[in-house]
């Protein structure tokens, strides 16, 4: 299985390494990142950069499409060739996927009509804008399409999806090789359990 990752200047970094550490774990599996040129592109915060090995015009088809989220995702809901590169890429891919708001770049380029989808929660309702049915969910399946809520949840879907393709021994080898046992030392990770305040507080900034 290969997996190309879209990256670009504003990206959440873990919305694309999360799932890179898991889809390329198991044997035969491999990952790359695909950017509108070839090279470096800086992550949300400008500290981090992360490198395309390839441009879009070099991928022609993937077993798995994903895209991540990031505030540097919002001019690509515009930006006609990478949301006709999404649209290339999904009529040959196995599964194609996404992380955080990337899920509005599949419902720019017309992949969630009339499809049950997730994303980070602040931006979730936005889904509706493209035909979508937000659903508030870790991750979704909805035929071959395999939406992620926000930033964490990629790791969860990516092993998710790891189940479905090598079987569920295969992905909790890869579960038990990155050491992902989550035990935060907070219960907020949702907007359910979350302080109302806090809750309130990141909603006004976004």
């Amino acid at each position: 299985m290969k997996t190309s990752i879209l990256i670009f200047d504003g990206i959440t970094a873990l919305d694309a390494v999360g799932p890179y550490e898991v889809l390329g774990r198991p044997p035969g599996w491999e990952v790359e990142f695909v950017g509108k040129a070839r090279g470096e592109v800086r992550a949300d915060n400008g500290a981090l950069g992360l490198s395309a090995d390839k441009s879009l015009d070099e991928v022609e088809r993937t077993d798995i499409l994903l895209v991540p989220g990031g505030k540097g995702n919002r001019p690509l809901l515009r930006d006609e060739e990478v949301l006709e590169w999404v649209r290339r890429l999904h009529q040959g891919s196995t599964w194609t996927t996404s992380v955080c708001t990337g899920s509005l770049v599949l419902g720019a380029a017309g992949l969630l009509e009339g499809r049950r989808a997730t994303g980070h929660w602040l931006y979730l309702e936005h889904l509706r804008d493209f035909g979508a049915e937000p659903v508030r969910e870790r991750w979704v399946e909805d035929g071959k399409l395999l939406t992620a809520a926000g930033v964490s949840a990629g790791i969860d879907m990516a092993l998710h999806l790891v189940g479905r393709e090598a079987g569920p021994e295969a992905a909790q080898a890869v579960q038990l090789a990155i050491e992902y046992d989550p035990n935060p030392p907070f219960d907020a990770g949702s907007p359910e359990k979350a302080p109302a305040e806090i809750v309130a507080a990141l909603s006004e900034r976004s």
